[in-house]
């Protein structure tokens, strides 16, 4: 299939042009295009994971399908406010670090402490009488919605504690993931290295491991577990809209 690309102000002026024509595979989503035009634009893909997208005039995400003759508006967060940058997503895509480090840079940054998690391929366990623990594979799988709209909340509280970051990014991949690829990402920016942006990172992690649902299974030479944490949420894990909800008030 073929669908129609419009660029808007830096993403145009990154792509050297305005509209271009892509050729798709039949069932082809946003994080495809996305995908496919950071290979074949290079100059494009810092910019595409924090870009908008739209699908014939009405806003579209990243694993919404695209259909033939479709018109995708590619462009930056609408003029009309100095929010910083915030990225949280579950994704099946190789995690690009440089780019999403990049799209958490402002000019103010000097700064930016990047965690990313891998895949382990060997475990040395004191308490094994075996030996060190062999993985040939492990796999990742979320409940997405909720998954990255904890996300979301981390990011808040992360902003709540520590005023001084400037970008965040939030990203975890899922699906088969052999050992020594990287499975998640926290980053946070800021104007200096002395503003929290080590401990940000470090709370980034933690939190997600404790409250957004994404779930491994490993697989090693002696056949394959789920692999589940021990941390059960409660009330004050809620985000703030929805503790409000609970109580019994309405939404804004």
């Amino acid at each position: 299939m073929q669908v129609t690309i419009l660029l808007f102000a830096t993403l145009k002026d990154r792509a050297h042009r305005a509209q271009l024509t892509v050729a798709l595979d039949d069932g082809a989503t946003v994080g495809d295009l996305k995908t496919r035009l950071a290979h074949e634009l290079p100059g494009l893909a810092p910019a595409l994971p924090t870009a908008l997208v739209s699908i014939n005039r009405e806003f579209a995400f990243q694993h919404d399908p695209l259909h033939e003759g479709d018109e995708v508006g590619l462009f930056p967060p609408v003029s009309g406010g100095a929010e910083f940058p915030t990225i949280y997503r579950i994704t099946n895509d190789q995690l690009d670090l440089d780019a999403l480090v990049a799209a958490i840079t402002l000019p103010t940054t000097g700064a930016a402490c990047l965690f990313t998690g891998m895949v382990r391929g060997q475990t040395t366990r004191a308490s094994d009488p075996l030996g060190p623990h062999h993985t040939m594979r492990l796999e990742y799988e979320a409940y997405i919605p909720m998954a990255e709209a904890k996300m979301r909340q981390v990011a808040d509280e992360i902003r709540a504690r520590w005023p001084t970051v400037e970008g965040i990014a939030i990203v975890q991949r899922i699906g088969p993931l052999d050992p020594g690829t990287p499975t998640v990402l926290i980053a946070c920016s800021a104007g200096h290295r002395d503003t929290g942006v080590f401990e940000a990172a470090r709370y980034g992690i933690d939190r997600l491991k404790e409250i957004v649902p994404v779930w491994k299974k490993e697989i090693g030479p002696n056949g394959e577990e789920w692999i589940e944490g021990h941390y059960t949420p409660s009330a004050a894990d809620t985000a703030p809209e929805q503790a409000g909800q609970s109580a019994g008030n309405s939404p804004p």
